[in-house]
């Protein structure tokens, strides 16, 4: 569990609440059946007319990312190639083949299978880059569907505001109406500025940090296929991959060169 995610949401409706009960306010005041149902139906259906279906359930199924915490394992993946590099150096590239079923990523399963078959260096690298990139756009327009929900809500609860309003000046002459109708047109602006601002788009930024996170890790492991197909030096390869995560991660485990 991310805790960061679940914690920041409590934390700013948390203080949110506690500087409405300072002033004087209750939580109470906030809750408006109809506020709601004009601010979440109306946000739900202008994204669901702003995206394929296909999108949007990706986009739906992609909330437990942001709602799982997961260790990066960047020095793990260094250590592995680096050792599968001197294994190829020292038997060669046909040597990876026994280590392929081993192997629980299908990414860098799928590379090291293109290596064994002895596909040219290019076309290897054309062929992971481009499932790479097919992926990082797919997955980040699918975050993008928080992103647009986050802009149109705001928008959304004015148009709620309005509402209240028009519902006040139709029933300035039945004084008991008056307060419901205020207190929907204020509450559908707080549910429209709140949820873009505090769940929508800070959901949205996490998903396209971890969407990028990703990425790097692919580029990570095409880059050490590659360097195996091409016979780099396992203590080289292991610098270079070291390098390309920011000097973040610790020197692999040395394999014989």
């Amino acid at each position: 569990m991310d805790f960061g995610t679940i914690g920041g949401v409590v934390l700013s409706i948390a203080c949110i609440l506690f500087g409405q009960a300072l002033e004087g306010g209750h939580a109470g005041s906030l809750v408006q059946a109809t506020a709601a149902i004009i601010v979440l139906g109306g946000t739900a259906g202008a994204t669901i007319v702003g995206f394929p279906v296909p999108v949007l359930k990706k986009g739906v199924g992609m909330i437990k990312d942001a709602l799982q915490a997961r260790r990066s394992d960047l020095p793990q993946l260094v250590t592995g190639l680096v050792e599968l590099a001197g294994l190829a150096r020292r038997d060669g590239v046909l040597a990876l083949e026994s280590r392929i079923n081993t192997i629980d990523d299908p990414f860098m399963k799928k590379g090291l299978r293109l290596v064994v078959d002895g596909v040219d260096a290019k076309l290897t690298r054309d062929t992971l880059e481009a499932e790479i990139y097919a992926e990082f756009e797919e997955n980040l327009v699918a975050a993008k569907v928080f992103e647009s929900a986050g802009g149109f809500a705001p928008t959304v609860g004015i148009l709620g505001a309005v509402l209240g309003l028009i519902h006040v000046m139709e029933n300035l002459s039945d004084p008991s109406k008056l307060g419901g109708g205020i207190a929907t047109a204020f509450v559908a602006t707080v549910y429209g500025v709140g949820i873009a601002n505090l769940i929508l788009l800070p959901l949205a930024n996490k998903l396209k940090v971890k969407v990028g996170q990703a990425k790097e890790r692919k580029i990570l492991i095409a880059e050490g296929i590659l360097s195996i197909q091409e016979g780099v030096n396992p203590r080289v390869l292991e610098e270079k991959l070291h390098a390309l995560t920011g000097g973040h991660v610790p020197h692999a485990a040395k394999a014989g060169g």
